[in-house]
């Protein structure tokens, strides 16, 4: 009798520990957290100046696939394609193009047989866009292989006190010279070619113009993000 409730006793002590071992093994299984996912940073289209330039349109210009655009005049269209090669004013004519600037701006500077300027005007707005985002100039692109050839799509930019060659954000010129313009080569940043409206460029390049090289009448433009 004394046998069998020592067995007993043996029994139930047995029991007891493998609940125990079965809570153990259950209390130290815990679920991993979920991680939250990282959100993709963005830029905000209103923190460029003149001191991010480069890192924003860097990131810019990774986020941007196109590369063509079209300018629309009431003398017709013209496409552009955007070189890869110069990454940093490819993104920012994208850019600027995306947010409007252009639709507020003309074809201000008309020379026959040497080029058709735009991206200013006389508009408030155009002043307010420029104000706004500092007046920040890109760092100069300058490729021996792009050349002022007709149709080539250059920066504009100040000759005095510029030594670094700094592109003019805003305004830009194509060449309308059928032989080129190839005192320029080395000169300013040739960023894109004109693949269709040549014959738009020549009827602007046509234009009567004041002493100061603007058309009497004003040649806007509105451009388009294409692809």
């Amino acid at each position: 009798m004394k046998i069998f409730k020592v067995l007993i006793m043996i029994t139930i002590l047995l029991l007891s520990c493998a609940k125990k071992e079965q809570s153990k093994s259950t209390d130290s299984t815990v679920e991993a957290p979920v991680q939250p996912k990282k959100a993709n940073k963005t830029i905000e289209s209103d923190s460029l100046n003149e001191k991010n330039t480069v890192a924003f349109l860097s990131q810019y210009g990774r986020e941007s696939k196109s590369d063509q655009v079209r300018i629309k005049t009431r003398l017709g269209n013209i496409t552009v394609r955007l070189y890869e090669e110069t990454p940093l004013h490819k993104a920012n004519f994208l850019f600027l193009s995306k947010i409007g600037y252009f639709n507020t701006t003309c074809f201000y500077r008309v020379v026959p047989d040497f080029i058709i300027q735009g991206g200013n005007s006389e508009n408030l707005s155009t002043l307010g866009m420029r104000n706004k985002y500092h007046n920040y100039r890109v760092p100069a692109e300058i490729m021996p292989e792009l050349k002022h050839k007709y149709g080539a799509v250059a920066a504009a930019r100040d000759w005095e006190n510029n030594p670094n060659k700094l592109s003019n954000s805003f305004e830009f010129y194509i060449v309308q010279n059928k032989n080129g313009a190839h005192h320029l080569d080395g000169e300013h940043t040739v960023f894109g070619q004109v693949i269709d409206g040549f014959s738009v460029i020549d009827r602007i390049a046509s234009l009567k113009t004041g002493k100061d090289e603007w058309p009497i009448d004003d040649v806007f433009m509105e451009i388009k993000v294409l692809n």
